[in-house]
């Protein structure tokens, strides 16, 4: 837990860890409060049309235990992982902390995972039981017979296929207490696949101690969370990292109810409605989301928000947008920085004045972050390097599931490596430039797509946008950029000169982009971060650049 301190320096140099000899997510989550406080409100699930459902604390407890039970009893041992293919809602919840509580390791899969997708990670894992909805059990289906691993299918809406076991029938049937296994911090809980942005995904396995990992820089962005009134909602995909362990599991651990709301294409008015008819207090919302909330005109004078806090993370927020939420909303946003890896190692706190338009932030309490070169060694401040965390560190994984020599490469000596490149200030802020293989090189520079897509962002008529490096005999690469529209705009070459000296007079010379193409929609991964590589191999297909 963060104390809390007039300043950030008091704020960093304060802070210790204090991890305990044993801990288990899912009794820590549930049953710590359980025994306290069972009739404390834990998640509040948000229905368009009905009034929004309630469970308890005692509620939450009592039925992850039956689902552990009901798990043991299906030949569900320690260390065999079951698949969680849900979305946002009670039983997600319910699965993940019985799952924990039965010593298995916990695999959260997306919806909008396609069948090979699945297929990859299931086989991969191999997991040994799922637990999915209609939806799911559909997508399933086609690969099930490629699965010889996966013995146990649980289904918690009708969907009538006899192999799938009803997930209430197995909570009524297994009512009552459980023993939960007596697990160590390093003991596997959860793994999370890398969301693939620059090639295959690899399972990073993680010990129970990831959530005690997450708390300081969860606390950070949230300005010293807990606070009286504080409830939480994301637009994110619970399967995703940010959804999980940016919001759900750390808000349980800390008693602050978390909103839940029906799986559905991102919808700005809907998300501003979650917030007003839910008295969200407290969101994450990932900088895609916040470029798309744009389009509502005067959403303060639409909805009666009661915000307190926002962060942000996944992909750079950009100065456009973080003055975009402070102008708009009336709110600092705080943003941080981590990897399915690594979590919440940067971020921004606008309460002690630790948050800027452009930067990230700097180093969470708890965790030592810095930028090198290819040899481990700290570059001076304002160059550009790698960021790095140095271990070990309790949010960090325990390594890549099967693949040792992965883990080891991500490793120079005691600095775990991200692929990102940035640099930090003089003051400590930590600036992103970009992953190492999207940086684009042009006429001897070397330029970050960040900084380019923040400016796209601004345009009037830009709702989303991608730099990529295009192939070009006389300059190596020219920046080209793959432009969404706003409703109502229509793509012409008139706008495309537009937007291209639009970035020309607020940029430089060499940074704005010869070529804009009009797409209806950007490839992005469940967590809302743009798949440059695909673009890349895009552009280098498409006919050469004529100036």
């Amino acid at each position: 837990m963060l104390v809390e301190r007039p300043g950030y320096d008091a704020l960093y140099a304060d802070f210790r860890w204090d991890i305990p000899e044993r801990f288990n997510i899912g009794t820590a989550v549930s049953d710590a409060w359980a025994a306290r406080d069972p009739d404390r409100v834990c998640l509040q699930h948000f229905l368009p049309d009905a009034a929004p459902l309630s469970l308890t604390y005692g509620e939450l407890a009592a039925k992850s235990d039956a689902f552990a039970a009901a798990l043991r009893a299906e030949g569900v041992e320690k260390g065999d992982r079951v698949a969680i293919l849900l979305p946002q809602g009670f039983e997600t919840v319910i699965a993940h902390l019985a799952t924990y509580k039965v010593g298995a390791i916990a695999l959260p899969l997306a919806l909008l995972f396609g069948a090979d997708a699945l297929l990859f990670r299931l086989e991969n894992a191999g997991a040994r039981a799922i637990v999915t909805n209609a939806f799911g059990l559909e997508r399933l289906q086609p690969i099930r017979t490629r699965l010889p691993s996966l013995k146990l299918v649980i289904a918690t809406e009708a969907t009538g296929d006899p192999t799938a076991k009803p997930f209430h029938d197995l909570l009524s049937r297994h009512a009552g207490s459980f023993d939960a296994i007596d697990s160590g911090p390093d003991d596997p809980a959860m793994m999370i696949y890398t969301s693939g942005t620059t090639g295959p995904p690899k399972g990073a396995l993680h010990g129970h101690r990831v959530l005690l990992g997450h708390i300081p820089g969860f606390q950070m962005h949230h300005e010293f969370l807990p606070q009286p009134g504080d409830r939480i909602w994301t637009p994110a995909d619970w399967a995703w990292a940010g959804g999980l362990l940016n919001v759900l599991l750390p808000a349980l651990l800390l008693g602050v109810p978390v909103v839940s709301s029906p799986g559905q294409k991102f919808d700005p008015d809907m998300a501003y409605r979650i917030m007003q008819d839910m008295d969200v207090r407290n969101a994450f919302i990932p900088p895609t989301a916040l470029r798309l909330m744009k389009a509502v005109t005067d959403p303060r004078a639409k909805y009666r928000l009661n915000l307190r806090t926002i962060g942000s993370a996944g992909e750079s927020l950009g100065r456009e947008t973080w003055e975009w939420v402070r102008d708009t909303l009336g709110i600092t946003i705080n943003e941080f920085y981590g990897q399915t890896e690594c979590n919440i190692v940067l971020g921004s706190i606008g309460k002690l004045g630790v948050s800027r338009p452009g930067p990230i932030g700097k180093p969470v309490p708890g965790h030592v972050v810095a930028i090198i070169d290819a040899n481990g060694a700290e570059v001076p401040r304002g160059t550009v390097g790698q960021v790095a965390v140095k271990r070990p560190d309790p949010v960090m994984f325990l390594g890549y599931w099967n693949n040792a020599r992965a883990t080891a490469e991500k490793f120079i000596g005691d600095w775990m490596t991200t692929g990102d490149l940035g640099h930090m200030d003089e003051e400590g802020y930590v600036t992103f430039f970009g992953r190492d293989d999207d940086v684009i090189t042009s006429s001897g520079y070397r330029i970050g797509p960040s900084e380019i897509e923040d400016c796209l962002a601004g345009h009037p008529a830009v709702q989303l946008a991608a730099a990529v490096g295009k192939p070009d005999p006389v300059r190596t690469e020219i920046v080209k950029a793959y432009v969404v529209l706003r409703p109502g705009q229509e793509p012409s070459a008139a706008l495309a000169a537009d937007i291209r000296d639009w970035v020309k007079s607020r940029l430089s010379m060499h940074e704005y982009p010869r070529e804009v193409e009009f797409v209806d929609a950007l490839p992005l991964t469940t967590s809302g971060k743009v798949i440059r590589h695909l673009l890349r191999e895009r552009a280098a297909s498409e006919a050469p650049f004529s100036a």
